[in-house]
């Protein structure tokens, strides 16, 4: 008689609803929902926030959906009933919100962190930038956010880190037991010699293009840049080249900016990101702030456009390889390498062929999804001692029971 195999369960505790379409955080979380229906879960993906039209539609892959409300009892009864092998939240927000109550409820399951980026890196860094200073590791160090992230790291089993420069942060200037960290970048298929050939050729591309979702601060603070500074340099020396301006959620003041006698054209959203960088010529992502791994750039890799960017845009993403373009922190120095990349097909296609390079080396989805896969398993199998190890999460996780909890049920009661 055969056995029957029993899919294992997962719950993902989504912050919002994925949209692989128009943030790197929805292609991310697309990354992990196939990673783990590839491997025999029967997922659910929950969430407190309002689907929007550009919502991933999850049933397509088999996906079940729960609407869940923050500081609600009935979350208990609905997780105690699924009984799931694994709860993913999806930053640390959600694992603030809902961490306690999954180990109340379901402590046998393995609880994974899904970072994103480090939300507290970029914030500090964001308040940096408003205020004219660079952002130091003190500053990180010392700063609300961070205390708050941090803990949640600790209190997850596991946490995915997506950008080695915070890999390397968590571990030299935290000192976490790296036990409890999985570096994760963005799990990808190879560029093979078939997709090259797809793309068009240094002629066949014109213009300049920059890319990014209008929710994302860092993203509207470098097109402001790019409007301000930056393109200026560029026009007058390339006075019949654009520059295309895409991302959903553009903000009105973006919008504003769009000036087709300068040059510079704010399109709104792009129904592929690789569609309209894959007849772009070259890619300007001037980031001032920011953390993680960025998407924009991955995307121009993969289409095969070189960019031009900043020392935090290429931040943990490229590990010792070269770069797939220039990189400056100079507005003048960001311009000139800009019109140098535009017009030199050489160095343009010295530039195309590194992208390839740190895609191919670095984002291998088969390599990093059996890494994931066994580091899950092992976890899973010594559970218990994991738990035991990570005292500063147990303690962390007791102290939340005590106060996180009763500030919830009386926010509950405060409701009804």
């Amino acid at each position: 008689m055969t056995a029957i195999l029993v899919p294992k369960k997962i719950l993902i505790i989504g912050f919002v609803w994925p949209e692989p379409s128009s943030t790197a955080a929805g292609s991310r979380m697309l990354q992990l929902l196939l990673f783990f229906k590839s491997n025999n879960y029967q997922i659910t993906f929950a969430s407190t926030a309002q689907e929007s039209d550009f919502s991933m539609q999850l049933e397509t892959l088999g996906v079940q959906k729960k609407s869940i409300r923050l500081n609600d009892s009935g979350f208990n009864q609905f997780i105690q009933e699924l009984k799931p092998d694994i709860v993913l939240f999806d930053r640390f927000l959600t694992e603030e919100q809902f961490g306690w109550r999954v180990a109340k409820n379901s402590p046998n399951a393995l609880r994974i962190l899904d970072t994103e980026d480090l939300h507290s890196l970029r914030s500090v860094r964001m308040e940096a930038e408003k205020n004219k200073k660079t952002a130091s590791i003190t500053d990180w160090k010392q700063a609300d956010i961070t205390k708050r992230e941090i803990g949640s790291i600790y209190r997850c089993d596991l946490s995915l880190i997506i950008s080695s420069y915070e890999m390397e942060l968590l571990l030299n200037e935290i000192k976490i037991d790296k036990k409890i960290l999985v570096f994760l970048p963005f799990m990808l298929d190879p560029i093979r010699e078939t997709n090259k050939m797809n793309w068009r050729s240094f002629e066949d591309r014109k213009n300049f293009i920059s890319i990014g979702n209008g929710k994302h601060a860092p993203n509207i603070d470098a097109i402001h840049w790019l409007k301000k500074e930056i393109w200026p340099l560029i026009r007058a020396q390339l006075q019949t080249v654009n520059l295309h301006i895409y991302g959903g959620y553009l903000p009105e003041s973006i919008l504003r900016l769009h000036q087709p006698k300068e040059g510079f054209f704010v399109m709104g959203r792009a129904e592929s990101a690789t569609e309209v960088l894959g007849v772009a010529r070259v890619s300007l992502a001037p980031l001032r702030f920011g953390a993680g791994i960025k998407g924009k750039l991955v995307d121009a890799m993969l289409s095969g456009t070189p960019n031009v960017t900043t020392e935090i845009g290429a931040e943990g993403m490229h590990a010792n390889l070269q770069w797939s373009g220039m990189i400056s922190n100079d507005a003048a120095i960001i311009a000139k390498n800009a019109v140098v990349l535009y017009t030199k097909k050489e160095i343009w296609t010295k530039c195309q062929d590194q992208g390839v390079a740190i895609i191919n080396k670095l984002y291998d989805k088969t390599i990093l999804e059996g890494f994931l896969l066994q580091r899950i398993n092992e976890t899973i199998n010594n559970l218990k001692d994991h738990r035991i190890s990570n005292f500063t999460g147990a303690m962390l996780m007791h102290h939340t029971m005590a106060s996180t909890k009763y500030m919830a049920k009386w926010i509950e009661a405060k409701n009804q």
